[in-house]
């Protein structure tokens, strides 16, 4: 009897994405730390895959100064110079600016809701949307919910949050659980 568990199709066999897949994905977040780390890695991702920002995490941990937006509000145009210079993070001048604009834009919304985990699940009910798919591929790009939460966003300041980046982030903090139905983590979740 083959004991093997039935993952979704996206992770592959890389470990280091297996265990994300295993231990992060689609597990619902309620703190700001942790929502600002995914928002913050999701929108350098933009436009790259999701293990090309995995297998850089840490050093993007190190540069941002382990995510602390309060941190990443102040810097300053020397700080964002070396970061340009960081061989160990993206180092594209519009993805490095608008990391301090949208800590600075995380932060407004703190201040109007009280945080922004508050914010930001009110678009999806408070409660995960529990999606049914048979393979990877029948999850879409994107959501009437990521539309409307994109819009919002830029319309708050915020940079590199179209529709297809906030839907991953939804999907990766939890806000949709987009687990196949044969995965061993749809019902876990």
């Amino acid at each position: 009897m083959n004991s093997e568990k039935v993952r979704c199709g996206w992770c592959g066999t890389d470990p280091l994405y297996v265990t994300y897949h295993d231990e992060e994905w689609g597990v619902p977040v309620k703190d700001d730390k942790t929502m600002f780390e995914f928002l913050l890695l999701e929108t350098f991702q933009a436009g790259l895959s999701w293990i090309t920002i995995l297998r850089k995490r840490e050093n993007f941990r190190k540069a941002f100064d382990n995510f602390d937006y309060k941190k990443i509000a102040k810097y300053d145009q020397s700080k964002i110079d070396a970061l340009l210079q960081d061989e160990g993070i993206i180092r594209n001048k519009l993805k490095v600016h608008s990391a301090v604009t949208n800590a600075r834009a995380f932060m407004e919304i703190q201040k109007e809701f009280g945080s922004f985990t508050e914010y930001i699940w009110g678009f999806v009910n408070h409660k995960p949307i529990k999606n049914i798919w048979k393979t990877h591929k029948d999850a879409p790009a994107t959501s009437p919910e990521s539309d409307a939460l994109s819009k919002d966003l830029k319309k708050r300041g915020f940079k590199f949050v179209g529709s297809t980046v906030i839907y991953a982030h939804m999907q990766a903090t939890g806000m949709v659980n987009d687990h196949i139905e044969s995965c061993f983590r749809f019902h876990e979740v």
